[in-house]
């Protein structure tokens, strides 16, 4: 008697799915260098960068890792300052219209208009990438921490004052666990973002890191090298991405479906 295979679920599908995806525009690249006879200085074959990292990894490991710890603590900081700053806006109303405009300002500003800045004051190096991808990925979380705490329903904080909580045992025990699905759903974008505010300062004013390599390299007309340098970033990404999810996943499963109760 034969026995049914059982079927793949949906999210070993989609993670198939998506490495079929990526590998189909590797190769569509690739052909269509070939076919159009694009010249590698114009944009290098897949099969040429690949080579390039696997040639120059030696080389590169180092400015990756530079990279990779200069967007951590920027990271770090720019969450930390978020979440506090956050708090404060989204518990409080006077707050809230008092910060918020100011927030919303800053954010309009070039984060490539203050690196220069951040190097007056710091010289050139780590702190100013680190506070450069610091203030890039704040914004994001403070606005999504101050839109769940915000969030709370008035009954439900009425009840709880009724019952002698004080205003800050709302927030910690009610406010903050509420507005834990905002926050995740901002390290998300924050996370890319802190990758884009190292990479900018390190073109500007450093002399180690994934972004120094990559304008030296385009200086050289390496741009094999300048490619590799975006696969690695592309990668570091896509893991911190996968690791904010993974958290995600265990702490707010409470506030989403599981993805095998959606029918397709």
């Amino acid at each position: 008697m034969k026995t049914a295979s059982p079927r793949l679920s949906r999210q070993t599908r989609q993670r198939l799915m998506s490495g079929l995806a990526i590998a189909a525009m590797f190769l569509l690249w690739e052909l269509a260098c070939v076919a159009f006879n694009i010249s590698g200085l114009v944009l290098p074959r897949p099969s040429a960068v690949f080579t390039t990292l696997l040639l120059k990894m030696p080389l590169l490991w180092p400015h990756a890792l530079q990279t990779l710890y200069t967007t951590l603590v920027g990271f770090a900081l720019g969450v930390l300052g978020g979440v506090l700053l956050g708090m404060l806006i989204g518990a409080s109303r006077l707050a809230y219209d008092v910060a918020y405009p100011i927030l919303v300002g800053f954010s309009s500003i070039p984060k490539v208009a203050v690196v220069p800045i951040f190097v007056v004051w710091f010289g050139a190096g780590t702190v100013p990438a680190v506070l450069t991808s610091m203030v890039i990925c704040m914004f994001p979380v403070v606005v999504n921490v101050a839109t769940g705490l915000a969030h709370t329903e008035p009954e439900l904080q009425d009840v709880l004052k009724v019952l002698g909580a004080r205003k800050l045992d709302i927030l910690w025990n009610v406010g903050l666990p509420r507005a834990l699905p905002y926050l995740f759903a901002s390290l998300k974008i924050a996370i890319t973002l802190a990758f884009v505010g190292t990479v900018l300062a390190e073109t500007i004013a450093a002399n180690k890191g994934i972004g120094n390599v990559m304008i030296i390299a385009s200086g050289n007309f390496d741009v094999p090298l300048v490619f590799a340098g975006l696969f690695i970033l592309a990668a570091m990404g896509v893991v911190l991405y996968v690791v904010s999810s993974l958290i995600e996943q265990r702490v707010t499963g409470w506030a989403t479906r599981s993805n095998e109760a959606i029918t397709t």
